[in-house]
């Protein structure tokens, strides 16, 4: 009997029984729902936070320091303050509706400590990152859009080159893969995509999430593979190989760089549109800050946050990524069943038989559905040819 790619793919899929495929699918419409209902907070919050005039009362205060520290300063009350006031969204939103569906085990307080180290990190980054924003928008006038998205890009590279080493240490613990066939088949990956030894580590995932998972980040030769402890715990050796070498295609095929341009052109088109709205939404808002006044930082996040939800469509740069990814690991390790497997194992995630229009708008992967069945479809080929 030949083998029949669609017919394997919805085996393995129905395999998960209905329960769970509902499961799922709630899941994945509610978090679709999230994204209108955050927009929703977004506005709350900042009307309330240019309504209550705390920003023009830090500006008032520090009047007499220099510029850069009191703008710095005013970035800082403001993403402080937005997160104080978002915190019981983000604890639904993060933690409670996570733990509904059996997505995290992280105990409430472990959350909120590394929710606040989160922000206090941000605030003080993104305060930084706006105090660039608002000199360009002083020295480089109309344009300064496009100052502020080659400024954006050049954080975002910094971001990828320092979070490994600065920043992801800070939430979890980092140690080497301890010994064994795991450590040895992904030794023998990393040496294949120039990633060193004493860069393959496991770490504790487990401490904030349920979800199997792995990752390689790192560029120019600082390449670092990372795994989950959980996705030791709950997957094969040839599942944890495929999706080793998912990630290891994203770092030899130079993904991080399609996406550093995707977002500093997103950066780039948002400030533009923010710099003709402005106006308009500060009216709104009742706020009589200029765009470039510090004190209007509510208004330029807001009319973000409104772009970003409709940039969804946008996801099909990185789906694309996703896709050269899985084919990658299809090349190099060849394990089509075993990726089909941990696939599976990500179905909550994400709903595996979205319609194309779902997929299309909201997915940031290709749906499961479509990966298994490249997955088969590669497996065909190679039975094809064994029989050759």
């Amino acid at each position: 009997m030949a083998f029949n790619p669609a017919a394997e793919t919805a085996r393995y899929i129905d395999a998960l029984g209905p329960e769970a495929l509902q499961k799922a699918a709630n899941y994945t419409s509610g978090g679709h729902w999230m994204l209108l209902w955050g927009l929703a907070v977004s506005a709350v919050v900042a009307l309330i936070i240019v309504r209550s005039r705390i920003l023009d009362r830090v500006a008032v205060r520090f009047e007499k320091r220099g510029r850069a520290f009191r703008t710095w300063l005013i970035a800082m009350v403001y993403f402080l303050s937005s997160a104080l006031l978002t915190l019981p969204w983000t604890l639904y939103e993060d933690y409670f509706r996570e733990k509904s569906y059996g997505r995290t085990s992280q105990p409430l307080a472990d959350f909120l400590v590394q929710d606040a180290m989160g922000t206090m990190l941000f605030s003080i980054f993104g305060g930084l990152f706006f105090l660039g924003v608002y000199a360009l928008i002083r020295r480089t006038g109309k344009k300064w859009w496009l100052w502020s998205g080659g400024l954006g890009a050049f954080a975002i590279a910094v971001t990828i080159l320092l979070s490994p080493v600065l920043i992801e240490p800070l939430f979890n613990n980092y140690k080497p893969v301890p010994e064994g066939p795991v450590r040895i088949a992904l030794v023998e990956m990393g040496a294949e995509a120039g990633i060193a030894e004493d860069k393959i580590l496991m770490f504790d995932g487990s401490r904030q999430s349920n979800n199997f998972t792995a990752n390689v980040s790192g560029v120019f030769g600082t390449g670092r593979i990372a795994i989950s402890d959980v996705a030791l715990k709950q997957a094969s050796l040839d599942e944890v190989k495929a999706v080793t070498g998912h990630e290891i295609g994203h770092y030899v095929l130079g993904h991080v760089w399609r996406f550093v341009f995707l977002f500093s052109g997103m950066a780039i088109v948002g400030f533009f549109l923010t710099n003709l709205m402005y106006d308009r939404v500060a009216s709104i808002f009742g706020s009589k800050a200029q765009i470039g006044d510090p004190e209007g930082l509510p208004i330029i996040m807001f009319t973000m946050s409104l772009l970003f939800l409709f940039a969804q469509p946008l996801n099909g740069v990185i789906r694309m990524g996703e896709s050269e990814a899985d084919d990658y690991s299809l090349r190099t390790v060849n394990l089509p069943d075993a990726l089909a497997g941990a696939l599976i194992k990500t179905a909550e995630n994400r709903y595996p038989r979205p319609s194309a229009i779902e997929e299309a708008i909201f997915y940031s992967h290709p749906s499961i559905e479509r990966r298994i069945r490249n997955a088969m479809e590669w497996k065909a080929k190679g039975l094809e040819k064994a029989v050759r």
